[in-house]
């Protein structure tokens, strides 16, 4: 089952190769998005299989895997409509590279070796920076080579995390010297204490770097801003999950080994660095998609925080994983119906966007309202577990400061967004309109969002748990 989630996409990408016809190129997309959501739910109903030593399955992984199999059948879904319009830019390459990127994400969440979580998340690099270069502008080719270059730097530095944690079981001598996981966990209070903390260092300003926690998030805005909005919707609600994964799967080594206190405070630290980088940056943002990369920065963030936390905030963390997904996936798929509309992303040419494109428009609206955690969405219910976490362990100056970033940051975005989509219609040139296959999506996003917020399902709940008491066990 795991290696028919990672080679179906694949081969869906090899025949998209193959196929003349642009619209059947297009349309592997869903099909093969939803034949990989169906494969993902059955592999986690299976009850966490394993394929050998190198794949498998826990509650954390399966969490991340049915997540963002969901995020991608809606963009796929999203994409068919978008490339419709898009026929003078072709899709020769843009849905294989998307077929690629689904499977080498799977391969990250799957993996139970450090080695081949590296080489899979590396693989995301290379398989999303032809979507980002989309365009095929000069912004467009500036933010790529931004993406790649920071991107290279940062999985150069997780290498070298694997490579010190390797050592660190070299040293100890409790266990064979290998990378993989389960063998590190079993044998994790054996290994030298300076060179596992020099490696998760590593790994988490390495994969930190992927996820986009500031200081590490300086390509976030280029690249959110110049790819498409599905790109983007796949790049702050998949990619970055992925990368929380990994650092997570150092957080788990840390505890194993008696060190969790060290771990979640380096987490904390830089949970509260993006969000105050976000708050600052999403004042008086005059350009709609570079203002969700800073949202994305600020999410992140919260994410770090509830699990450096632990406890509570930490089943929080969990729940705003998926709320800040789908949240994501709704806002990109607007904000980039918007930009088609007015050939613009900026506010100076972007308002009045309800009266032009009404279901968009609003959309956009609501997804600012449920990105900024207002009841009765899901975002608010993850974000007050996390603020009882966080005052429940005493931490009541790290919960005031949060609230007060919070603060900053709804004002800054709301600013932003309400002129956006407030005011008079414009009058535009172009003949863009919503239809069905653009707006279908983000509507999805949004109403599970929805429901997310007013009823959470026991088996959701069930999930959240399991994957939080991962974080939370100790030798």
């Amino acid at each position: 089952m795991l290696l028919l989630l990672i080679l179906s996409p694949l081969a869906a990408a090899i025949l998209a190769l193959l196929i003349p016809w642009h619209s059947g190129r297009s349309w592997l997309l869903p099909v093969s998005g939803g034949l990989h959501l169906a494969l993902a739910g059955i592999a986690v109903a299976d009850g966490q299989p394993s394929a050998g030593p190198w794949l498998g399955l826990d509650a954390l992984s399966s969490l991340v895997l049915v997540v963002t199999s969901l995020l991608y059948f809606g963009c796929a879904l999203y994409a068919v409509g978008y490339l419709d319009q898009r026929r003078d830019r072709g899709n020769r390459i843009i849905v294989p590279c998307l077929l690629v990127f689904l499977s080498v994400m799977t391969l990250a969440i799957t993996a139970r070796h450090l080695g081949l979580l590296w080489i899979s998340v590396e693989a995301t690099t290379i398989a999303s920076a032809p979507l980002i270069y989309y365009n095929r502008n000069r912004l467009s080719i500036e933010a790529t080579w931004k993406y790649l270059l920071i991107c290279s730097v940062g999985i150069a530095l997780a290498m070298l995390g694997m490579l010190f944690i390797a050592y660190a079981a070299l040293v100890g001598g409790g266990v064979p010297v290998s990378l993989q996981f389960d063998t590190l966990l079993a044998g994790a209070a054996t290994l030298s204490r300076p060179w596992l903390h020099s490696g998760f260092v590593f790994l988490l300003i390495g994969f930190g770097t992927k996820m986009g926690l500031a200081p590490l998030h300086t390509w976030k805005p280029d690249a959110y801003g110049e790819a498409p909005g599905m790109v983007g919707a796949l790049l702050a609600g998949g990619l970055t999950s992925v990368a929380f994964l990994a650092i997570l799967r150092a957080v788990q080594l840390m505890n194993a080994a008696g060190d969790g206190p060290m771990a979640r405070q380096q987490l904390l630290w830089m949970g509260m660095l993006s969000l105050l980088v976000a708050a600052v940056f999403m004042v008086r943002q005059p350009d709609i998609k570079r203002l969700l990369a800073y949202s994305s920065v600020e999410h992140m963030g919260i994410l770090a925080i509830g699990v450096g936390i632990g406890g509570l905030a930490t089943f929080g963390a969990m729940l705003h994983l998926v709320n800040n997904a789908l949240t994501k996936g709704c806002l990109f798929l607007a904000a980039g119906n918007i930009q088609r509309a007015y050939a613009s992303k900026r506010l100076s040419e972007v308002h009045g966007a309800i009266a032009t494109l009404p279901i968009s428009g609003s959309l956009f609206l609501a997804g600012f309202l449920a990105i900024a955690g207002s009841p009765p969405f899901g975002l608010f219910n993850s974000e007050f577990t996390i603020l009882r976490g966080i005052f429940g362990s005493g931490q009541a100056v790290v919960g005031l400061v949060m609230l007060l970033l919070l603060a900053t940051v709804f004002f800054g975005m709301g600013a932003t967004v309400l002129t956006a989509t407030q005011g008079d219609p414009v009058k535009l040139d172009t003949v863009f309109k919503d239809n069905v296959l653009l707006v279908a999506s983000p509507l999805l996003f949004l109403v599970l969002v929805l429901l997310l917020g007013v009823y959470l399902p026991p088996p959701l709940q069930t999930a959240l748990r399991d994957a939080a008491a991962l974080l939370e066990v100790q030798p």
